[in-house]
């Protein structure tokens, strides 16, 4: 539901105040969440968790034209996933819902009406036709485009005219040339006179929606948001926001403009890139703790940087004061290393591990399907045996259905005489094999069960090593190709790798 004129009334005249840290999170509902809104989502969480505040989801959705269907939604279940999610939001609401600008056009009204009884705003009746025109007329000399604030010189009689007249109007902020400097958490002292730089700005379209700067001012003070963390973007326009506080006659809140987060050759995050979506690297399988681990690892506002924090540690060790001015470099060929230590951690952890256990078991039937003809491979036991043998190897859990690791849910079925083919010494090795993976060094790692192999195949007059290797990874995969016989092994298990020479060679 919308915000009723007399709720707007009473919203704008006692706005959320002495509620300690209050922060916000307020993207634009026009596609997927990508990594730089979610780093400054996560930046807005943790600040607000070290300080026992609240973390606040506001959309704002006031450009109708480019609002996607479904990404609301979508923002909000990716934070969610991310673990960062917020108190008050449009899904869960709040104290002072909605939480959605599009919803709240009545507030917006209100406060417009407010500035103009003071003087601070005017009604613009300039046609598009006439801005387009100073707009050329400006280039074509060479000059940064601006509106003349024509019609700030109107008189309260022409103004009554042409709104009687149905005469079409937009409202405008009078921008003042005394703007005050102003203290960046990040960048420190800052000023910026944009009177002198640029019109009067549009802040009440025509359509009765709002402008981003008339919208954000009058929703962080009305939720009483106390800091804004935001895109170093927004830096330049914080004076004129300034302005507006002033002019409404309302403390603002303190402002810390984020570093712009690149590519590691310092480009641009584009959205062309397919890797920047949160839901795709969701759906790809990376972890949100990785993610969260990576964007601040490349960062700054820690002591130092390092890999594997958690959550937890991310929001201890956070302190705003030590978020630099440079662009933070962000090197995702790097996400495999982050998420193989997240992925470890979950492994390790026993309830978690059992989470696994089940993803696994519905990735391999999704990916195998009938393949699986034996389905012991599916018991919890053996997948879980899988984790942790392959814990520390693998960076995500798909890995584990990938091609390379099929022979862990397709237990082969190889004739004796193919595999007799190969070498006339297939049972003698199968025997000896079989007598080395009961011994205590079959559970060590490859490289220690490959000089084994190497030194049980000097028993073996007839096959060379690399006849025994083929004839081995045949019985245990089925396949021709694929990671060592002595990886293969660890994979699967003693028992499990045991079996299927018994069953291949010694039958």
């Amino acid at each position: 539901m919308g915000l009723g004129a007399a709720a707007a009334g009473d919203a704008l005249r006692g706005a959320v105040r002495g509620s300690g840290v209050r922060v916000r999170f307020a993207p634009s509902p026009t596609g997927f969440l990508h990594l730089g809104g979610l780093r400054t989502a996560l930046y807005n969480y943790i600040f607000a968790k070290k300080h026992q505040g609240s973390f606040i989801l506001r959309l704002e959705d006031t450009d109708q034209s480019r609002v996607v269907p479904g990404a609301a939604e979508g923002i909000e279940d990716m934070l969610e996933w991310a673990g960062i999610p917020p108190e008050e939001s449009p899904r869960r609401g709040g104290p002072v819902a909605p939480y959605q600008q599009s919803q709240r056009l009545n507030l917006y009204r209100e406060a417009a009406e407010l500035l103009l009884e003071k003087g601070a705003a005017y009604h613009c009746f300039c046609t598009p036709q006439r801005l387009e025109l100073l707009k050329k007329e400006a280039l074509r000399n060479r000059q940064t485009p601006r509106y003349d604030n024509r019609c700030r010189h109107l008189s309260p009689k022409q103004v009554a005219e042409k709104v009687s007249q149905g005469a079409d109007s937009v409202m405008r902020f009078r921008l003042e040339e005394n703007s005050e400097p102003f203290c960046d958490l990040i960048h420190g002292w800052s000023k910026h006179v944009v009177a002198n730089v640029e019109g009067d700005p549009v802040i009440l379209k025509s359509d009765g929606f709002p402008t981003y700067h008339l919208a954000n001012v009058v929703d962080d003070h009305v939720m009483g948001i106390s800091h804004v963390l935001r895109g170093a973007e927004w830096l330049i326009s914080t004076s004129k926001h300034l302005l507006l506080y002033r002019a409404f006659g309302w403390d603002p809140p303190q402002f810390g403009h984020l570093p712009l987060l690149l590519n590691k050759d310092g480009s641009k995050l584009s959205k062309r890139q397919g890797d920047i979506f949160v839901e795709q690297l969701a759906q790809d399988g990376w972890l949100p703790e990785a993610l969260l681990d990576i964007m601040t690892n490349c960062g700054s506002g820690f002591a130092d940087n390092r890999m594997g924090r958690t959550l937890k540690e991310l929001t201890e060790e956070f302190n705003v004061s030590r978020i630099e001015r440079h662009s933070a470099l962000l090197d995702l060929e790097k996400l495999s290393e982050f998420n193989r230590i997240h992925l470890t951690r979950r492994i390790e952890d026993d309830l978690q591990r059992q989470e696994l256990v089940a993803e696994v078991q519905a990735s391999v039937e999704e990916t195998y399907g009938s393949q699986v003809v034996d389905r012991g491979v599916l018991e919890k036991g053996y997948v879980e045996q899988v984790l942790l043998l392959r814990m520390g190897h693998i960076s995500r859990l798909k890995d584990l259905v990938s091609p390379k690791y099929s022979f862990l849910w397709i237990r082969p079925s190889v004739p004796h005489e193919e595999l007799q083919t190969i070498s006339a010494e297939a049972d003698k090795i199968g025997r000896l094999v079989l007598r080395l993976l009961e011994q205590p060094v079959a559970a060590l790692t490859p490289e220690e069960l490959g000089k084994d192999l190497r030194r049980l195949q000097e028993q073996i007059s007839g096959t060379q090593y690399s006849g025994m290797m083929r004839l081995l990874r045949l019985a245990l995969s089925g396949q021709k190709e694929g990671p060592s016989v002595a990886e293969m092994m660890v994979s699967l298990g003693p028992r499990e790798a045991s079996a299927r020479i018994q069953r291949a060679l010694c039958s």
